[in-house]
């Protein structure tokens, strides 16, 4: 089983900029995507960004533009994903979950509240 565990969450006003972070522990062998999920009050859980283990990355079309192609990185061998949030709008105030993909079976954190403050 996987644990994940984040951090780095937190009040932050528009423009502003955060830096999340998520290390897996336990069974981590087999890792392969991981990634950032975030869920606002009332909506889906939707994807903000992802890595594959060789560092190919994907966004939401709602962050492109604001997040760079490096501000999702990860760090194989401490088994560590990181987002580097930029020009945060209040539109981004949504608990975020990390994810991680072992054998095909998603694995989650449990959550990290983002808030952004006009």
């Amino acid at each position: 089983q996987v644990q994940l565990v984040e951090s780095g969450g937190g009040l932050v006003q528009a423009g502003g900029s955060l830096r999340l972070s998520c290390a897996a522990s336990g069974s981590t062998s087999g890792i392969s995507g991981m990634g950032w999920y975030r869920q606002a009050p009332g909506k889906q859980r939707d994807l903000v960004a992802f890595i594959s283990i060789g560092g190919t990355t994907n966004y939401a079309d709602s962050v492109k533009g604001r997040f760079t192609i490096s501000s999702i990185s990860r760090d194989n061998a401490k088994n560590t994903v990181f987002l580097q949030m930029n020009s945060l709008k209040p539109e981004d105030t949504a608990v975020y979950y990390c994810s991680a993909n072992r054998w095909g079976y998603d694995n989650w954190g449990q959550g990290n509240q983002v808030t952004v403050s006009a």
